[in-house]
């Protein structure tokens, strides 16, 4: 009887002793979900860019929670298998575009809904509030669209954001300016720059006024003007005095719609216009201009016609069409994938929902070239929190669909140079 207490005594003794080194450890409690809080614009004038965002969201669900086997991250098995197969969900609320709604519905999410991280939210100065609660309450925040640069340079740990900033796209505007000069003999002199107030216009154009001085391009016109407003007729008629070589808009969709339009109306015809994304990636603003926005460039880091250098691309728009009434995947929405198929990627890797483990393997990420549907070198977070492999290419509209463009490397189409007059769209 003392013997069998006494052996007993041993064995706890020796388990005790054990789990303090490290050589005895109980199992982990197995987590059955990880939630994550999406924020995205469902309703007014870019509603669809949140609905495409969020279709495309489902798309990655699909590819973590069952077994896709495609080279994607956890694209092989179902779940995430570093916590037991756990799957993943989401909660979307709909921010309106709206700085103080989004901040709000951070809050909410983290809260209420006790969400393991935050994911969005297009809009940078959504973005920008939404974060700021992440940062304040210890949450991981990921972001795969939001392009102020302002946002991976405010010092925050908890930030992160995989798709390129206007800096990346700009840097890609002025190179292809100067590239297309060599190509085809050309100068080109002055620019215009015309952007929408929001953190994203603002930022944008501070960031195209410093490179075209240090490209030496002359900048002739700086025009901002209030998103969302009614009428662009001043601005037209103020860019058609400038008469700069290249324009230089950005805009949401509701402003780069009004712009197209009022630029016919007033027969403005710039030779060159390269847009800051935004409104001109937008399948509605395609669809509502067709003809009328021919020949428009837009900086993008994604093109569907990569496909033969990108063989997932098909694949990933095929599952995307499913969901979306036929619709293709676009530049947001492709964004939105990666970026969440990254942040499940860190959680798996974490082995926890804890944040600070999360937040580890996020700094850790080093996701190669061929596990994306983008033309980037991969996805490895610098110091700031932003994704250091980005790539930015151009696209243009030509036929109705928008083609690569620039890189040269990687275009396949040629640019088409000058803009054809209204008088020809007709």
């Amino acid at each position: 009887m003392r013997r069998r207490a006494w052996c007993r005594g041993l064995l706890a003794s020796v388990v005790a002793v054990g789990a303090i080194l490290g050589l005895v450890s109980r199992p982990a409690a197995q987590t059955k979900e990880v939630i994550i809080g999406v924020l995205y614009p469902m309703t007014g004038p870019v509603a669809q860019v949140g609905i495409d965002s969020v279709n495309a969201l489902k798309v990655a669900l699909d590819i973590i929670n069952t077994d896709m086997n495609i080279n994607l991250p956890l694209g092989r098995g179902a779940g995430l298998p570093n916590l037991g197969g756990a799957k993943v969900r989401i909660v979307v609320v709909d921010h309106q575009g709206k700085p103080d709604i989004g901040l709000a519905e951070a809050e909410r999410l983290i809260t209420q809904e006790k969400v393991h991280a935050l994911f969005g939210a297009y809009f940078s100065s959504v973005t920008n509030t939404a974060s700021q609660v992440a940062e304040r309450m210890g949450i991981p925040f990921l972001n795969a669209e939001s392009s102020s640069p302002a946002l991976t340079e405010r010092g925050f740990k908890w930030f992160f954001r995989t798709s390129p900033h206007d800096g990346h796209f700009s840097v890609a505007m002025f190179d292809f300016m100067r590239d297309f000069e060599k190509k085809r003999g050309i100068k080109f002199k002055s620019v215009a720059i015309l952007n929408e107030d929001t953190q994203f216009g603002a930022d944008s154009a501070k960031v195209q006024d410093e490179l075209a001085k240090k490209y030496g391009y002359e900048v002739v016109a700086k025009i901002p003007f209030r998103t969302g407003t009614t009428s662009l007729d001043a601005e037209i008629g103020r860019l058609k005095t400038a008469n700069a070589d290249v324009v230089l808009p950005s805009l949401y969709t509701s402003d780069a719609i009004l712009l197209t339009r009022t630029a016919r109306n007033l027969d403005y015809n710039p030779k060159v216009i390269i847009a800051q994304n935004a409104g001109y990636t937008d399948p509605k603003f395609v669809a509502e201009m067709g003809k009328e926005a021919e020949g428009a460039i837009t900086r993008a880091p994604f093109a569907l016609d990569l496909a033969a250098k990108k063989p997932l691309i098909p694949v990933i728009n095929d599952m995307f069409k499913k969901l979306s009434g036929g619709r293709d995947i676009s530049d947001v929405p492709a964004r939105a994938l990666t970026g969440f198929l990254t942040l499940a990627d860190a959680i798996n890797r974490a082995r926890s929902t804890d944040p600070g483990a999360i937040q580890k393997a996020l700094r850790e990420t080093n996701i190669p070239a061929d596990q994306l549907i983008m033309p980037w070198t991969g996805v490895k977070f610098d110091e700031k929190g932003q994704n250091a492999g980005v790539r930015a290419i151009l696209q243009q509209l030509q036929g109705g669909s928008y083609h690569t463009v620039y890189p040269f490397e990687l275009a396949s189409k040629e640019p088409m140079y000058p803009l054809p007059a209204w008088s020809q769209r007709r």
